[in-house]
């Protein structure tokens, strides 16, 4: 058996230490209170908490009837057991009627340690009946304290779930405010201090952080850590006050009681795990808040960098490109429209103003394309890509009539990405097929798709021209990387970067193999 808390209503000496005698046979050294006027009953019914009452018919200024009363009334829940002199059958009969437990003769103390086996036992399975029910009551706190993203929600879900655990008659948050203890939130039959601050060495909370410890305080009257004072407006009784976070703490739990209550450790276990669940929480918040912060930081110089290249975009799409179409205007005069038309040396400069000037008109384009397609929002949705290749040949083979390539397009290729981008791209890799294979005679330029062994759709352009050695294939995505000679295939090294971004921002990815004279293969996969 466990630990027992007897009071011990009885005013002969000779049978209280038989009764005491006859109980030490349950193998336990029961604590006995012993009580043998009223007014000591009074006292220590006011005083302690107790697991079972055992009382004769009657001592000094009171009955034994008249005990279990004031017993039923204050201490509901605590076994009363009638140990008597009285033998009368129907004597005992009539006190099992009144609300008494048991009813043991003087004359049969034998049965006494049977009925207060019974009782602790009903109260164990009580007991682990309550702990089950509290821990579940744990166990959903913690679940909820883990999706707590602010202060508040920690403190909604700690007052109650922290009331509900320890069956209390309050329950109390609160804060560590440098050197004030702010009584920040609190779940109760009637107010206390919540909204309150008060010094940490004038209230108990503050000495639970100050020592990293429970304090437990069955009577508050009779402990000299309470302000008496500040409780006496308050219905509380007992406490328990445990800290949030043993080192340093940055807070308690606190749990009330309008009737004398002496928390066992099961409950201080159970109240201390909601606290260090509580820390952990708070921890996560302050992760979250600084992650956000970040976040909200990350975006907003985001948006200050998008300006700038809009700003950017707009600079050179207008302001750059004025003077450059003066150049352009005026060098197309000089040499259509001069007379006598210029020659030879002075012809040669202006033919190479022009080519420049047409030349850096296409960088332009092609730098604010890449812009483009970075600060372009996705519009994934199904595409006929096999019918956009087949497009973009036309249109290729439209723009050089005199060409003879051969074609292999799959016109039934589909996939999920956005129309606009994924043409672009497309445009970028058959354009480049089909400039390299210029000086091939038996020129060869495919778009097909197969499945991978993983399972994706791979799309892949192809062609049998200059092809390049791969020891340069990773300069080849970046912006302005050329692999060949500007004389001998013309180009401003963005297309290919251009294709990378697409491909990121779909979140699929783009790759090559090729090899110096034998072509080039360039493959990517989109997201399914």
């Amino acid at each position: 058996m466990n630990k027992l808390q007897i009071l011990h209503l009885e005013d002969d000496a000779f049978d209280a230490d038989l009764v005491r005698r006859e109980v030490a046979r349950l193998g336990v050294e029961p604590t006995w209170i012993g009580a043998s006027s009223a007014d000591e009953f009074h006292d220590a019914m006011a005083r302690g908490d107790f697991d079972a009452i055992v009382s004769d018919n009657r001592v000094e200024g009171i009955d034994g009837l008249q005990a279990m009363q004031v017993a039923r009334a204050q201490r509901p829940d605590v076994p009363f057991i009638f140990v008597s002199g009285n033998t009368d059958p129907h004597w005992a009969e009539h006190c099992i009627e009144a609300g008494a437990t048991d009813y043991v003769p003087k004359n049969q103390l034998w049965r006494l340690p049977s009925a207060l086996r019974r009782l602790n036992e009903a109260r164990e399975s009580q007991r682990l009946a309550t702990l089950t029910e509290a821990r579940a009551v744990l166990v959903d706190a913690v679940r909820d304290l883990s999706l707590a993203r602010t202060v508040d929600d920690i403190m909604r879900i700690v007052r109650r779930a922290s009331r509900r655990m320890m069956r209390s008659d309050g329950a109390t948050f609160v804060l560590r405010d440098g050197e004030m203890c702010h009584y920040a939130d609190e779940d109760a039959i009637a107010p206390m201090w919540k909204g309150l601050r008060f010094p940490m060495s004038a209230c108990i909370s503050g000495w639970a952080m100050l020592h990293g410890e429970p304090a437990v305080i069955p009577d508050i009257y009779a402990d000299a850590r309470i302000p008496h004072d500040a409780y006496r407006p308050t219905f509380v009784k007992s406490l328990v006050m445990v800290p949030i976070r043993a080192e340093a703490p940055v807070g308690a739990i606190g749990n009330y009681w309008a009737e004398p209550h002496a928390a066992t450790a099961d409950e201080v276990a159970l109240i201390q795990a909601l606290a260090d669940s509580t820390s952990l929480a708070f921890e996560n918040v302050a992760l979250i808040t600084g992650l956000e912060a970040r976040v909200q930081e990350r975006t907003a110089e985001l948006e200050a960098v998008n300006k700038e290249l809009e700003a950017f975009s707009y600079s050179v799409s207008h302001d750059l490109r004025a003077p450059l179409r003066a150049v352009t205007g005026y060098s197309d005069l000089l040499l259509g429209e001069t007379s006598p038309p210029l020659a030879d040396t002075a012809r040669g400069f202006a033919e190479n103003i022009h080519r420049a000037a047409r030349r850096m008109d296409t960088l332009i384009e092609d730098m604010l394309s890449l812009s483009k397609v970075s600060r372009a929002d996705l519009r994934p949705r199904p595409v006929q890509i096999g019918k956009m290749a087949s497009d973009i040949v036309a249109n290729l083979q439209a723009a050089q009539p005199d060409r003879r390539v051969e074609v292999d397009i799959d016109p039934t290729l589909t996939a999920i990405a956005d129309a606009g981008l994924l043409r672009i791209a497309l445009e970028n890799l058959l354009s480049n097929a089909w400039k390299f294979t210029g000086k091939c005679a038996d020129a060869r330029v495919s778009f097909q798709g197969e499945i991978a062994d993983d399972g994706r759709q791979v799309f892949t352009v192809s062609d049998n021209g200059a092809g390049f050695d791969m020891k340069y294939a990773n300069q080849l995505f970046e912006p302005f990387r050329r692999l060949h000679r500007e004389s001998d295939f013309p180009g401003t090294g963005v297309g290919l970067a251009i294709v990378r971004r697409v491909m990121q921002k779909h979140g699929g990815e783009v790759w090559v193999k090729a090899a110096k004279g034998e072509g080039a293969r360039f493959s990517f996969v989109l997201p399914d």
